[in-house]
């Protein structure tokens, strides 16, 4: 397998797909992004906000060359995001973040599942039984 060409780091981008409260803090924080062609690189999920707008805008973040990383809500969209860990690509990265509307659960977290294969402890440092 080739190595991946990435852009110049300084056009690289952070995606988010999330609850208003997170969104706004990244975008806060200078992480929003609209090109020429009014494509963003955020979300903002709410109860009127459909799965299937959620996962295209997953798809498009995933798919995009300037973007490096993209930030999601844990509980947004499973499927997709399980899918995206099986197709083994790094680039860009898949980060959950907890919401305030549920706690972080770190058996659905696809980085720390890595995390506890190499370090089993990892499971007892946050207070939870190994998997078997």
């Amino acid at each position: 397998m080739g190595k991946m060409k990435f852009m110049s780091q300084v056009y690289m981008k952070i995606g988010v797909i999330g609850d208003e409260d997170t969104v706004t803090g990244m975008l806060l924080a200078g992480i929003g992004a609209v090109d020429g062609q009014g494509k963003k690189n955020f979300l903002i999920v709410d109860t009127k906000t459909h799965q299937r707008e959620m996962e295209e805008t997953f798809h498009d973040l995933t798919n995009r060359k300037d973007i490096a990383m993209v930030l999601i809500t844990q509980k947004t969209i499973r499927l997709a995001v399980d899918g995206y860990a099986a197709s083994g690509k790094v680039v860009p990265t898949i980060l959950e973040i907890p919401s305030k509307e549920q706690p972080y659960d770190p058996r659905k977290d696809a980085v720390f599942q890595r995390v506890a294969f190499f370090y089993p402890q990892a499971y007892a440092m946050m207070g939870m039984e190994e998997k078997a």
